[in-house]
């Protein structure tokens, strides 16, 4: 069984603008974290590491130039970890608290 895959070479010019991107996106976390948004803190951080996880998932891992069965399996799985999330939640808001 021989299957051909071809290999995706990134040109140095494009890890330049990946890594630049990237530093970018830090010195944003670093300039967000020194003001105080109250209940948006987490929610603005977690945006910004999603977009820097999304660049290095796009580039570093290929996801960007491989087939879209991968990409669909890959995505599922954020799917997935939102619905655990959600049901966290929904079982931390409904407990009764035994002390009030």
């Amino acid at each position: 069984m021989s299957e051909n895959h071809e290999h995706h070479l990134m040109s140095f010019e494009v890890h330049i603008k990946v890594f630049v991107a990237l530093l970018v996106l830090t010195f944003i976390t670093v300039a967000v974290a020194q003001f105080d948004f109250g209940a948006l803190n987490t929610l603005i951080a977690i945006a910004i590491a999603t977009v820097k996880a999304a660049i290095v998932m796009g580039w570093f891992m290929h996801l960007k130039y491989d087939g879209m069965m991968n990409r669909v399996i890959f995505l599922s799985s954020f799917f997935f970890l939102i619905v655990l999330a959600v049901f966290c939640m929904m079982d931390i808001v409904t407990r009764i608290n035994p002390r009030l």
